[in-house]
């Protein structure tokens, strides 16, 4: 019967880059929570005060954008290697990661409802039962129809820009004034029933139609890169392929924050803020992976980053975890910090919550091998009878 990964089969390389994304992830998503984001097209002409904008620019360049690519690649890396897992032992693996996924997209839409609207869960469920349907061809089929999915989403949006004109046009901030207002008086100072429904309205937001259709031409082909990467077995064959990986570091990082940096040193025009975030964001991610598989080449690096990868082992958990943490802070039946922190603040908050969580996943693989989410996804999936994993 095929069985969930074994922790002997854990690739540690795997959990650091998992968990590494956790904290850029949150790092982004500290602002969702405390702001109404939604609203606020570019919080980069939201923040007045010099420290704070200099803060944030700061983040936009090296955190924004970055993470959820990341995060994407090695999801379709798990994938990937559990549909090989499958394969090796004649298994079939399509019923167990339908079931799987099925799981994750219903946790998804209670996180969305019940917790917090920026929900990602949901989107990543959608796209992986579209990835397994493409998990019998090669790496390079993969990698193929990846470029191609992602390339036709650059030249339909450069063309619309192109043809409408905007593409040179100064990048312009957007604010909803007045459901910036509703936002802060649900969040700020409502109940839980006035935050539950300016949550729907915000998630309207989230799964609106264009949000699905960036998704499924960005997240989707991120996916696929990761499955590709996997099938060639880039991240077990690290040492073998260490100077492609020190190489890849370099260029993609390099490159990755002169896109993402350039705009800011000049007029952000419309095309210049796509660039930098439709392509400078997966090419500095791209950057940060490679970084993270050469420095874990080196024994001691890999032992001083194993709480990370502890974190990365759960990350279902850790990513609801930061969920529950964060509203109970800035919303009004929790702390009521909503709108009242600062960026640096913020930082503060977000890098606090982390090392928490870290701590929290040294104390739980004390005992237990898989966190919390992820044990309830496990006996969802695989049942009562599932096998207890090895350590």
């Amino acid at each position: 019967m095929f069985q969930p990964t074994a922790l002997s089969e854990r690739i540690h390389t795997l959990d650091i880059m998992r968990g590494v994304s956790l904290l850029g992830i949150l790092l982004v998503n500290i602002f969702a929570f405390s702001l109404p984001l939604p609203y606020i097209l570019d919080l980069n002409n939201w923040f007045s005060d010099y420290h704070d904008k200099m803060w944030y620019q700061t983040l936009d360049i090296y955190v924004q954008g970055s993470f959820y690519p990341l995060f994407s690649m090695l999801f379709g890396y798990g994938l990937a290697m559990q549909w090989m897992k499958a394969d090796r032992l004649g298994t079939n693996f399509y019923p167990f990661a339908a079931k799987r996924l099925f799981v994750l997209l219903a946790i998804g839409l209670l996180h969305a409802f019940l917790l917090w609207w920026g929900d990602i869960i949901t989107i990543y469920a959608v796209c992986g039962l579209l990835l397994i349907l493409f998990l019998k061809l090669g790496s390079g089929w993969l990698l193929s129809i990846a470029l191609m999915i992602n390339g036709l989403f650059h030249l339909l949006m450069i063309s619309a820009y192109a043809l409408s004109g905007i593409g040179n046009e100064e990048f312009e901030t957007f604010v909803d004034l007045g459901s910036i207002e509703d936002a802060i008086t649900a969040y700020g100072i409502g109940t839980w029933t006035d935050a539950f429904v300016q949550r729907l309205h915000d998630l309207a937001f989230q799964m609106s139609p264009s949000m699905w259709f960036s998704a499924l031409f960005t997240i989707l082909p991120y996916m696929l890169i990761g499955a590709a990467a996997a099938k060639r077995r880039m991240v077990e064959r690290a040492e073998e392929l260490k100077w492609f990986w020190i190489i890849l570091a370099v260029c993609c990082i390099a490159g990755g924050l002169f896109l993402k940096s350039f705009p800011f040193h000049t007029t952000r025009t419309y095309l210049l803020e796509y660039i930098r975030v439709y392509i400078g964001g997966p090419v500095l991610a791209a950057g940060y992976a490679a970084a993270i598989a050469s420095l874990c080449l080196i024994p001691f690096v890999t032992k001083l980053l194993s709480p990370i990868a502890k974190a990365g082992r759960m990350s279902l958990t850790i990513y609801i975890m930061q969920s529950v943490i964060c509203t109970l802070l800035f919303y009004h039946y929790g702390f009521s910090l909503y709108g009242k922190t600062d960026v640096s603040m913020s930082i503060v908050i977000a890098v606090s919550i982390y090392v928490s969580q870290l701590a929290f996943a040294e104390l739980w693989f004390l005992k237990f091998h898989q966190g919390p989410l992820e044990m309830i996804v496990k006996r969802l999936v695989y049942g009562k009878n599932v096998k207890k994993v090895e350590q």
